[in-house]
């Protein structure tokens, strides 16, 4: 006998780290084609009582499935572009802020990388001459000095890196790697700059998300950073 699952609730963890929900079915599925929910977003089935990636939930695997195969029909296999469409970039969390048509005018302006796992993508001490969204995969990245590493974590799907040398185009302070087949936006200095002079309407809001991300997180390491030196503080002070 096949479960009724027409009922039954879902709740989606967000790429900004907070749950939506719960919806059911037909909803989600909306959401699976608006690739708003993609195969490695994490839900609650409320008839489980417990997490499960999408793509691993049995009675959402045939669209992932259709997913695939649109992907497929866009492009050819190996390491060709993949075309995206503006669905495809909602969980960019700085992206979130524009229409469907300001996300077809933005892909206009940036650059999709394709990069299998295990690959190296930015070196330290290159020069840095473009930002990186990270659409699909994840990344690794790694800080140094003198000679030894003083900070490692990873970049997920929805988060970006290299925004300052759209600014300032200095040198990499950090070794990033694919750690999984990741999907990438790479918006260059000189697509930018193109991009400020030919559409300011789509840079302005582009930029407002941008400095908020920024913002939240320098307040969060200022927060870590006070609360470290509370920590080590000697007791009696």
């Amino acid at each position: 006998m096949v479960p009724d699952v027409s009922a039954v609730g879902y709740v989606i963890w967000g790429v900004d780290h907070a749950p939506y929900g719960p919806v059911e079915l037909p909803v989600l599925v909306g959401w699976i084609k608006d690739e708003r929910v993609l195969a490695d977003t994490w839900l609650f089935i409320e008839r489980n009582g417990c997490w499960e990636q999408a793509a691993r939930v049995p009675e959402l695997q045939m669209f992932f499935h259709q997913r695939r195969g649109a992907i497929a029909a866009h492009g050819p296999a190996g390491n060709s572009p993949l075309a995206l469409s503006p669905g495809a970039l909602r969980h960019v969390k700085v992206l979130g802020c524009l229409n469907d048509e300001q996300l077809d005018q933005f892909l206009q302006f940036a650059e999709i990388q394709t990069v299998a796992a295990g690959t190296p993508l930015v070196r330290r001490g290159e020069p840095a001459n473009a930002m990186f969204l990270i659409v699909e995969g994840q990344l690794r990245f790694s800080l140094a000095a003198e000679g030894r590493e003083i900070g490692a974590g990873n970049l997920n799907a929805g988060e970006f890196f290299g925004e300052i040398s759209l600014f300032d185009q200095g040198l990499r302070n950090a070794d990033i790697t694919a750690i999984e087949d990741s999907t990438l936006l790479k918006i260059t200095t000189t697509r930018f700059e193109r991009m400020s002079a030919e559409k300011p309407e789509l840079v302005a809001p582009f930029l407002g998300a941008l400095t908020k991300s920024v913002a939240c997180h320098i307040r969060t390491e200022s927060h870590r950073y006070r609360d470290s030196l509370c920590f080590v503080q000697p007791a009696g002070r």
